[in-house]
């Protein structure tokens, strides 16, 4: 007996102790500190329980999360029925200091108080807010601590007060009403109705001009509406956002899990740049697209119809969990020029474009279709691209039509790509394009009608046309080849990267001549090398001249006419080479026949002003001359230094003279003698 009331004791003693501790104000007070620091612990702030009192049938609690940021809770329970009735007040005056308990930046402040009652099994809460100047209500009843029922009432909450307590700018302002009515929210079983206006709503156009560098009408209005009626699993709605410059609109019904949807949208946007704070794409102009979506996530069909850039667009996909499976899209009379601006890229030409694609399989590296596309009526801005690319002479009008057919194979891209211009003609059999690794091997046809149109770009005038073709690869290096007849002869030239090599065999000089509009003196088989590089416009030339004979000119006439020597009809065979910087060559020649000989070195020559600046050694019969060329290359100034010449025919003159006196002097001294 004695020990059971030593166990009792104890008993009564422990009670008597938890008692003391846990509803006295002593206990309270020794109690407090402990809680305090796991709250300090909890929040990461510096918080401080002011007042906490708990006796057996009621609670006093005021927590300062710091100075400006108190919560309370005042009321009775019952310890044994585990029920409770409590009344709550919430004083956050700033926000932007409890950042370390929140993790997001918050500003300004927010309040609500209301009623928590009940018991573990139910709770209900009722409280009310002024919430961004709102008159707010709500009623949550749990269900084993779970929400299952909420009604809330917003009336009047202030767009831009939102937005600032989300530490947003004041991009809008409007007037938010909200009516929620929830009589259950458990998943599946759902009951209840959605109301969410929007009034006098207006965009901030100062902000969004600073912010995204988007110029709206200073009056920019807008309203919004929803509507939605959860039963069970599905919910159906209807949305309008309705403003001066937009309209968007949305009605159907969806399965949130698993998701089912049949819905009908349609977008009327005046200006696409509103959107880029939502969608960050940096575009512009109108749009207008409608068209519906229906299925499920294995299998989602969506269809679209569009205006965009003045076209008839419609595009039908099928998205297997959210991913393109395949995708059927037509596009006829899509104006280019628009496009352009939409996408805020320059107005480098106008024309129209058409597509058809058929994609069966548009997952990646499955890839499985065709696409056909054309452009028409297109005509190139000339005053844009003369001017971008800083061309000496205008760049001529130029119309052009394009037409790409394309197979996509897994992760191949093959095209067949013709395009007809008055510039030139291009043609590509097949291009193909590895879309995983981004290699590029193709062939490639070029044809130009005529030559002199591309002076804009080759500052060259130039007569005839020209035809090349070859293939070309970009991988981690660039590769072009290039084969080309021309001038009678053959080009096979390979650029690599920003290195060009070529290959020149049986070129006719004067055929190379007459085509760059450079006087035809000489007549020649040209064999030869280039290397040159483009980033640093250097190179070398390299060339053998052979049965060379000169056409008709002043400089051989001269010398016809004082060395007696024809070399209108010697043939003749050397070198010539050249080293290439930019606009400026510098050359040298060294021919020779049977009987003479023409060098020349450090010729220069400047393609771009058009000028030479030779001087020419010339042994024509074992007589020199010194022949300098200076001026313009199509009719330069010729000058002639024959002094060696002059005083050999002097000589001879002199010579003849002597002897016609010597012989009749001569004849009178034997007549003497007889």
């Amino acid at each position: 007996m004695k020990i059971l009331a030593w166990i009792f004791g104890i008993l009564i003693g422990l009670i008597g102790l938890i008692y003391v501790i846990a509803f006295t104000s002593l206990g309270n007070s020794m109690i407090a500190p402990t809680i305090e620091l796991k709250i300090k612990e909890q929040t990461k702030m510096d918080s401080e329980l002011t007042t906490f009192s708990l006796s057996m049938s009621e609670i006093d609690v005021v927590l300062e999360i710091n100075k400006q940021n108190i919560i309370k809770v005042k009321g009775s329970y019952s310890l044994f029925a585990q029920s409770f009735d409590l009344d709550y007040a919430v004083e956050l005056n700033d926000l932007s200091s409890l950042k370390a308990l929140t993790n997001v930046e918050l500003r300004n402040s927010f309040f609500t108080n209301g009623n928590v009652k009940g018991d573990l099994g139910f709770i209900t809460v009722d409280g009310v807010s002024d919430v961004a100047s709102s008159v707010t209500s709500y009623h949550v009843e749990l269900k084993d601590l779970d929400p299952t029922s909420i009604i809330a009432k917003i009336d009047g909450a202030k767009l831009d007060e939102l937005l600032e307590m989300g530490a947003q700018k004041n991009y809008a302002d409007a007037k938010i009403n909200l009516d929620l009515n929830f009589k259950s929210i458990e998943p599946n079983a759902l009951d209840g109705d959605v109301v969410l206006k929007t009034k006098n709503g207006s965009l901030n156009s100062r902000v969004m001009r600073d912010d995204f560098n988007i110029t709206i009408p200073l009056k920019t209005t807008f309203d919004m509406s929803l509507k939605a009626k959860l039963k069970g699993a599905d919910v159906v709605y209807n949305y309008d956002l309705i403003s001066n410059l937009f309209k968007v609109t949305s009605s159907g019904s969806l399965i949130p899990e698993p998701l089912k949807l049949d819905v009908k949208y349609a977008l009327d946007i005046k200006e696409l740049a509103l959107l880029k704070p939502i969608s960050g794409a940096d575009v512009r102009g109108s749009l207008r697209v409608d068209g519906t979506a229906k299925g499920t996530k294995d299998k989602l069909v969506v269809d679209a119809i569009s205006d965009i850039a003045s076209s008839e667009t419609l595009i039908l996909a099928t998205l297997e969990d959210f991913e393109p499976k395949s995708v059927k899209a037509r596009i006829k009379h899509l104006d280019i020029a628009k496009a352009l601006y939409m996408v805020k890229q320059p107005h480098y030409t106008d024309a129209k474009l058409f597509l058809e694609a058929d994609i069966t399989d548009a997952r990646a590296s499955k890839l499985k279709g065709e696409i056909t596309t054309s452009i028409r009526e297109g005509l190139l801005d000339s005053n844009y691209i003369t001017k971008t690319y800083e061309f000496k002479s205008k760049m001529p009008k130029t119309s052009y039509r394009l037409d790409t057919k394309t197979s996509l194979d897994k992760d191949m891209l093959i095209t067949k790509v013709d395009l007809d211009s008055n510039l030139a003609n291009f043609n590509i059999k097949s291009a193909e394009v590895n879309i995983k690794s981004g290699k590029i091997v193709s062939d490639y046809k070029v044809s130009i009608p005529n030559l002199d149109n591309l002076y804009f770009a080759t500052e060259q005038h130039m007569r005839g046309s020209l035809v090349a073709n070859g293939d070309f690869t970009q991988d981690k290096d660039m590769t072009l080849n290039v084969y080309s007849k021309v001038a009678g002869g053959e080009i096979v030239a390979k650029l690599y990267n920003d290195d060009f090599k070529a290959d020149i065999k049986n070129i006719q000089t004067l055929d190379a001549l007459h085509m760059l509009i450079y006087p035809e003196m000489f007549k020649s088989s040209l064999d030869a090398n280039i290397n040159y590089n483009l980033a640093l416009k250097k190179g070398k030339f390299s060339g053998y001249l052979k049965d060379g004979t000169f056409t008709k000119n002043q400089m051989l006439d001269l010398i016809k006419q004082y060395a007696r020597i024809n070399l209108y009809a010697e043939k003749f065979k050397g070198d010539v080479n050249a080293d290439i910087d930019a606009h400026k060559i510098t050359t040298s020649l060294d021919l020779s026949s049977n009987t003479s000989s023409i060098k020349t070195k450090n010729t220069r020559l400047n393609t771009q002003a058009n000028t030479v600046d030779s001087k020419i050694d010339i042994v024509a019969n074992k007589n020199p001359i010194s022949v300098t060329l200076r001026g313009d290359i199509s009719s330069p100034k010729v000058s002639i230094d024959a002094k060696e010449l002059m005083k050999k025919e002097a000589e001879k003159a002199i010579k003849k003279e002597v002897e016609k006196s010597l012989d009749k002097e001569v004849g009178k001294l034997l007549k003497g003698f007889f």
